[in-house]
């Protein structure tokens, strides 16, 4: 009951930045768990950024993305964002928006980021 539509994803070189952008529709409860994962072929879907969509908006980054991402959402809580800097050829993926809630977990389609020279 959750859809999302995704958007941001495309090539960019390393050092270079990227913002992807993910609103929610449906049946949307306040309280809830936002973010991106990203998966490469071969490996398991990792989490990248999450932000709680109540209270003060608690954030959780991955190691890797530290001080160089920044995750927020809009004032309606139905979007996150995910703005990518530093990029680094590593970053490439594809990268899934997620939303939790009422203990359900909802996934986007996906949005392929490439990071190449």
């Amino acid at each position: 009951q959750v859809h999302f539509v995704e958007s941001g994803g495309g090539l960019v070189q390393p050092g270079g930045s990227l913002r992807l952008s993910c609103t929610a529709s449906g049946g949307l409860y306040v309280v809830a768990v936002m973010g991106w994962y990203r998966q490469t072929p071969g490996s398991e879907r990792e989490m990248v950024a999450t932000i709680s969509t109540s209270g003060i908006g608690l954030t959780n980054y991955a190691d890797s993305v530290k001080g160089r991402f920044i995750v927020s959402t809009a004032n309606t809580k139905n979007s996150v964002y995910l703005q990518m800097n530093s990029l680094k050829p590593n970053d490439t993926a594809v990268y899934y928006c997620y939303r939790k809630q009422l203990g359900n977990d909802y996934w986007g389609q996906g949005t392929q980021v490439t990071v190449s020279s």
